[in-house]
């Protein structure tokens, strides 16, 4: 006997769906906490990906934080977090990687750097809300990347030990690409704020031994194809410099080897890949400057087919889904998917 789900029925059941995707993904998100504080574990590199999935970057402790005695926190910072979260993980000790699987995958994925300040990492509205929102339903496969803080008093490495999890994470989204029915040419890394620092950093310098060769996942390129930088912390040099990172990162008073070592567009090559970058003229917390020197050093080195955004208010830290009435930066990501179609890391949709 077949049996058909009356119109009104299944309009219903299109709602429970949506609904409990949602409710999913808060309950997947706050496992992903439970994980990097120790109280669940991760699963291994699984085939095939679940959404919410959470992965240690390391088969065993982070190099450099083999003896760390600090302990991993969350802070809520929303005012109303039953209507909005806006969390917090510090003290990161456990760098991971939490999946977040659309509907319709089309093999795109995207290693996702929130930003913090390198104090910080902000774990909804620049992670979540950017897979939520966007990526998920461009069809891309997202990995929230929980990574170290160089303020932290790591056993050593410290001001490498983001840059380990970010090329780590390029790693093993690659070498796995396969099984999660990925497109290892087709894998992009995207940072915000600090998050943006880490990002630009992994994309002009892939192929530097941040740490040594840990299993096989290493054998294969950390090269992202495509960079997402959005209002990035890129320079250390003190006429642009975001203070709070950089002294984070290097002290008080960093040398002017070290300051170098650390600013990005100095590492940009003609081996770099294309970039889309966003920012707001009136952000006054990381000088907009930052994002512009990026793409001075793109075009220097002849990297073609990056793209810059410099919208005239927005500020700081605006994301994705927190816009407030401004059609004009609230079309960012739509400018973002349209790059990523022209130059081929996206489909482009016919109608």
């Amino acid at each position: 006997m077949e049996f058909k789900i009356p119109r009104f029925g299944k309009k219903l059941i299109e709602k429970v769906v949506k609904l409990d995707r949602k409710c999913f993904r808060r309950a997947a998100a706050a496992a992903a906490i439970c994980v990097a504080a120790g109280t669940l574990s991760s699963t291994a590199f699984a085939a095939p990906l679940t959404d919410g999935e959470v992965m240690n970057l390391w088969p065993d402790k982070a190099p450099g934080s083999e003896n760390v005695t600090f302990d991993e926190v969350v802070v809520e910072r929303s005012s109303d977090p039953n209507k909005k979260h806006d969390r917090a993980m510090m003290h990161i000790k456990t760098p991971t990687l939490t999946v977040r699987l659309p509907e319709h995958p089309n093999g795109t994925a995207v290693v996702i750097a929130p930003g913090g300040g390198y104090a910080r990492v902000v774990i909804d509205k620049e992670s979540e809300e950017y897979a939520e929102h966007w990526l998920n339903p461009a069809g891309v496969t997202a990995f929230i990347l929980h990574y170290r803080m160089p303020s932290d008093p790591h056993n050593s490495n410290r001001t490498d030990v983001m840059l380990e999890d970010g090329q780590r994470a390029m790693h093993i989204v690659r070498a796995h690409a396969k099984e999660w029915g990925i497109d290892p040419n087709k894998i992009g890394i995207m940072g915000s704020s600090a998050g943006g620092h880490l990002a630009s950093s992994i994309n002009a310098e892939y192929d530097h031994e941040f740490y040594k060769h840990v299993d096989a996942s290493d054998d294969v390129s950390a090269k992202p194809d495509f960079a997402i930088l959005c209002y990035p912390v890129i320079t250390m040099q003190d006429k642009w410099a975001h203070n709070g990172t950089k002294k984070r990162l290097l002290g008080m008073n960093p040398t002017q080897e070290e300051k170098d070592r650390y600013s990005s567009e100095l590492y940009v090559t003609k081996n770099t890949s294309p970039s889309f970058i966003v920012l707001a003229e009136d952000d006054d917390v990381v000088p907009s400057m930052n994002g512009v020197l990026y793409f001075q050093a793109l075009r220097a080195n002849g990297v073609m087919n990056s793209e810059i955004h410099v919208f005239r208010r927005g500020g700081h830290g605006f994301g994705i889904e927190r816009i407030a009435d401004d059609n004009a930066l609230g079309m960012w990501p739509k400018l973002a998917t349209n790059w990523l179609q022209g130059i081929g890391m996206l489909p482009k949709v016919t109608k």
